[in-house]
């Protein structure tokens, strides 16, 4: 429900746009982009979802030194919305390039779902286990932008980079654990809006993650040896997040 809202939020952008592009009017802030430096402030919210590799069956070893397989399955199991704050600052190139360096923090999380099919109840329904894994990240991405000319009082334009996050939050004891510091790729589109006083700047991007993010160490760290069946269930996993960002220059 989340990311149909998004998108449709996305497409009404783009209609809007051309639909203002059918002929000119006077425009707002003429000289805004010939400014060699832009600075501004940024809100939004994203969707965060992860990616694992399970494992398939594992041996397991009871506290009374007897082996058994068991196999467990692990995915987060819906996207889950969290909120973005930030700061930005933008460097032109050219009338058409430009670099973006937009210092954001997103608070959200991911819910993780373990399913395990070696261990039944009454019903015969497998075991399930669950997790919220909340997720505070400090995201310092470097953007390269192209801009489409200018028509009127909108700008649309795509964008793409690399954003490095560290991840701030993460339980001792859960059963699964993410890495401090991950790299993205990113890339999305906007439309630069220019109203009377100020521009602002819808943008919808996509960020997955360019490294393995699992804490594979964290598993040996867990007191109740009960819970290192689930944390060995996954051998990787990377990140991904869509987010609706607001820019305010």
């Amino acid at each position: 429900m989340v990311i149909r809202s998004i998108i449709t939020l996305a497409i009404s952008l783009a209609v809007a746009c051309g639909a203002a592009a059918q002929e000119k009017i006077a425009q707002n802030k003429p000289y805004i982009d010939l400014r060699p430096l832009h600075f501004g402030i940024l809100v939004g919210m994203h969707l965060q979802d992860i990616e694992f590799e399970n494992v398939g069956p594992q041996t397991v070893t009871a506290a009374d030194g007897t082996q058994q397989e068991q196999l467990i399955l692990c995915d987060a199991d819906r996207w889950n919305p969290g909120f973005s704050v930030g700061v930005l600052a933008d460097l032109r190139l050219s009338s058409h390039f430009s670099v973006r360096f937009t210092p954001t923090m997103h608070f959200g999380a991911k819910h993780l779902r373990f399913i395990n099919l070696s261990q039944t109840d009454e019903n015969g329904q497998p075991h399930r286990e669950s997790q919220d894994m909340k997720n505070t990240y400090i995201s310092l991405p470097v953007d390269l932008k192209f801009s489409a000319p200018r028509f009127n009082n909108y700008r649309p334009y795509i964008m793409a980079g690399i954003n490095p996050m560290i991840n701030l939050t993460g339980e001792d004891q859960d059963y699964v654990r993410l890495k401090r510091y991950d790299t993205f790729v990113e890339v999305g589109i906007g439309c630069d809006l220019y109203l009377r006083f100020f521009k602002l700047i819808p943008e919808l991007k996509f960020c997955y993650s360019l490294t393995d993010a699992l804490d594979k160490d964290h598993a040996r760290n867990l007191q109740d040896p009960t819970m290192q069946a689930y944390a060995n269930s996954v051998s990787a996993g990377r990140s991904k997040m869509f987010v609706l960002t607001f820019y305010f220059e």
